[in-house]
């Protein structure tokens, strides 16, 4: 160990070294990041100023839209900072502070998704009994425990990542600090590292996805017994919006801390679906696909 020379500072290498393009990138995302901070804090303003929007469902989004500028300005700074700046630099603890926080959100959002669905089942298929059943004391450890999941995972993981050294190559083929692509980094074995990784993100898996899938089947159950047409789109809509948010956070989330880091497009693509497109798309779902939001809208700018 003491022949190597310890590095103090990553290169982020980014999404493009083309200057041009790179000032196009910054445009594009600096588009999209104050798409997302406006989006997320207007659906924020409207649920808690609504007393009509005080239930359950939007007790979840209001902490979802915050969840969503958390996570994007985790790493959109930054990106945006070394798309304008010659030497794409982060210190190693900077780095492994960006990590830390990145691992937090994505853990917190992927519980609180899970909640969200078992309120959507509560709410679907059991409609005279759900304001019982989800009640406030209920909703709120939902969110702590959301929360307290995140915070739990990413210090177990990044706790380790301090008994690791980095040396010779400094350069991280990506946007922002991740832990995937921190081992291929370290001079010393970061096996168990990649194995508490993968094994507490398919733990997290295991914990939130059955839920989920439990909550949809009986969902889906009890809308085809549903007899009119319009009774099944009247209920398909209330839960469509959260369902299409949960298949492009989950697919994305497990196939980057799941598999193998490899440095390629792909993955960089799928780190920008979760946590940039994500953040910038669920309020727009939940805004456009529901009617209770926008008549909510409707009547905060009229005041």
């Amino acid at each position: 160990m003491d022949n190597f020379t310890f590095f103090t500072e990553f290169i982020l290498l980014g999404l493009s070294a083309d200057c041009r393009i790179q000032t196009l990138l910054f445009v594009v995302f600096l588009g999209i990041y104050l798409l997302t901070l406006v989006g997320n804090l207007v659906m924020i303003l409207v649920i808690r100023g609504d007393s009509h929007l005080h239930i359950p469902m939007y007790f979840f989004l209001g902490h979802l839209s915050f969840l969503d500028i958390c996570f994007s300005s985790v790493t959109m700074p930054k990106m945006l900072q070394n798309f304008l700046s010659q030497k794409k630099s982060i210190s190693v603890w900077g780095c492994i502070t960006q990590s830390f926080f990145c691992l937090l959100c994505g853990c917190a959002e992927a519980s609180l998704l899970s909640a969200m669905a078992y309120d959507r089942y509560a709410a679907i298929c059991h409609p005279l009994l759900s304001t019982m059943v989800m009640n406030r004391p209920l909703c709120m450890v939902m969110v702590s425990a959301a929360w307290g999941i995140g915070v739990l995972n990413s210090l177990v993981n990044n706790l380790f990542i301090h008994k690791l050294h980095f040396c010779g190559s400094n350069i991280i083929f990506h946007f922002c600090c991740e832990l995937p692509s921190l081992f291929p980094l370290s001079c010393t074995d970061p096996t168990a590292n990649k194995f508490l990784l993968s094994g507490s993100s398919a733990f997290l898996g295991l914990l939130t996805l059955p839920l989920i899938l439990f909550s949809y089947s009986r969902i889906i159950s009890a809308i085809l017994n549903i007899r009119s047409s319009e009774g099944q789109a009247k209920a398909f809509s209330t839960c469509s919006s959260h369902l299409t948010v949960v298949l492009l956070f989950y697919g994305t989330v497990l196939f980057r801390y799941i598999s193998p880091a490899s440095g390629s497009v792909l993955e960089r693509v799928v780190s920008i679906q979760y946590s940039v497109i994500t953040s910038l798309l669920n309020p727009l779902i939940y805004s456009l696909k529901n009617q209770e939001v926008k008549t909510a809208l409707q009547r905060m700018l009229r005041q």
